[in-house]
């Protein structure tokens, strides 16, 4: 009996996958030129997925999270980077609009980008929460502090931006093929390195999303919300970390990747 309710569970989500298709690549199709609500679609769906990824391997308690979820981000890469970028981590978003390397990333279009990701990190939260009837805090893991919480999570997601503009932005030492590889092995490198230290959430739209669910389980069990607010405390202080991460990776990209503006000034 349950094989075909699999059946149509299985057809309903090919069905979700082909119209999400149609909205992020209408030019497939002869419809319309790619707009901004195509890149926004890009973001949600791959953001969502990254979350939902990080949510389910923490509850179910595996021990290959940083592989899964370094899985996860490769395969939206490769399926959106071609539309938006594949950000899907509002650190990459700003480290790329601060890097000035992106002439098509402007102020507004990478606020809905952000707005896209922590909506995205939220409906996965949600998602995984209920899936598992379950939730978790963000915050120091074990014994550990909120000093070496952050360092960790400013070094790697330092690393994250870092090789996305090394790997997908710079004009010099871009990659056609690699980039997706590249930048899914600096979850798996960060995940396995300070995981038992804050976690490894390296993105803002993961932080938000992880003390979203958790909130929410708190008020359904009916403990304080002024309590339960203190879980978006932590993730704001997760956020200023990863975020100010991105920002020193973009300033050292410059310095580094120099030679990308010296090549366009002598093509100029």
């Amino acid at each position: 009996g349950w094989c075909a309710v699999y059946v149509a569970f299985q057809l309903l989500g090919a069905l979700l996958a082909a119209l999400s298709f149609a909205v992020v690549r209408p030019d497939d199709f002869g419809w319309q030129p790619r707009t901004l609500a195509s890149n926004l679609t890009s973001e949600f769906v791959g953001t969502f997925v990254l979350v939902l990824t990080v949510g389910l391997n923490v509850l179910g308690k595996s021990s290959a999270a940083p592989f899964s979820i370094a899985a996860a981000l490769m395969c939206m890469i490769y399926a959106v980077g071609d539309v938006s970028g594949a950000h899907f981590n509002p650190a990459v978003t700003v480290a790329i609009l601060a890097s000035g390397r992106c002439s098509d990333l402007t102020v507004p279009r990478a606020c809905c980008y952000v707005a896209a990701q922590l909506t995205a990190g939220l409906c996965a939260a949600i998602a995984y929460a209920s899936l598992y009837d379950d939730s978790f805090a963000l915050g120091p893991v074990g014994e550990s502090t909120w000093g070496q919480v952050s360092v960790a999570e400013f070094v790697f997601s330092f690393l994250l931006c870092f090789v996305v503009l090394s790997v997908a932005v710079s004009r010099t030492t871009k990659t056609s093929q690699m980039f997706g590889l590249a930048i899914g092995a600096c979850v798996t490198v960060g995940g396995f390195a300070v995981g038992r230290i804050s976690g490894g959430s390296f993105n803002p739209a993961v932080s938000f999303g992880i003390s979203a669910a958790h909130v929410f389980a708190e008020i359904e069990i009916k403990r304080l919300p002024v309590l339960s607010a203190v879980q978006f405390v932590k993730s704001f202080a997760y956020a200023a970390v990863e975020i100010s991460g991105g920002l020193v990776a973009a300033g050292v990209f410059k310095v580094t990747h120099h030679s990308d503006t010296v090549e366009l000034e002598h093509k100029g």
